[in-house]
């Protein structure tokens, strides 16, 4: 290899670097470009969401019976009309009034029990839970209206944009100075 060749290899070596240098440091010399936002209105999407709702409510039972068949108010029933139909009448006609006051008494005191039985119950305290759809809101973006060399022009935003919104290559690349709510 002469040394024309090799010295013209160097000075197009030096030259490109220097071209290529001039070039990046134009491009890195750039001033950042900002479009003004005009407008930004939040996009808003509704769904529903599966919530439990629970209240507590005073539920009234009947209590247990004890004496299902009710054989001490029968019992005590017939001995108070036995008694009393006793008191009745005189001979024969005193036994009839024992027997008969003793077993209307039987069935009255039965009745007696019965009814007192029916109407014994319990308050308790008992949750109750269901299921309701609640209905929810959330901002999934923006649509913004920026302005850009004398031109407005929309984008969908997922941020809340800026006052001014950094531009490269005519591409909005991110939100500046943010905007006071």
């Amino acid at each position: 290899m002469n040394n024309s060749m090799l010295v013209g290899s160097i000075i197009g070596a030096i030259a490109v670097t220097a071209l290529g240098s001039v070039a990046g440091y134009k491009y890195l010399d750039q001033e950042p470009q900002y479009a003004e936002v005009v407008s930004s209105k939040a996009i808003i999407e509704t769904y529903s969401e599966p919530v439990e709702q629970c209240k507590d409510v005073i539920v009234q039972q009947k209590k247990a019976v004890k004496d299902e068949n009710q054989i001490t108010g029968t019992v005590l029933g017939a001995v108070v009309g036995g008694v009393l139909g006793n008191q009745i009448g005189g001979g024969s006609g005193k036994k009839v009034a024992t027997v008969a006051a003793a077993a209307a008494g039987g069935y009255a005191g039965k009745q007696v029990q019965q009814d007192m039985q029916n109407n014994d119950v319990e308050s308790q305290n008992k949750r109750v839970c269901k299921t309701v759809q609640q209905q929810k809101e959330r901002t999934v973006g923006y649509d913004v209206r920026y302005l850009l060399n004398g031109e407005l022009k929309n984008i969908r935003m997922d941020q809340k944009p800026a006052e001014k919104i950094l531009i490269k290559d005519g591409q909005v690349i991110a939100a500046t100075l943010q905007a006071s709510s």
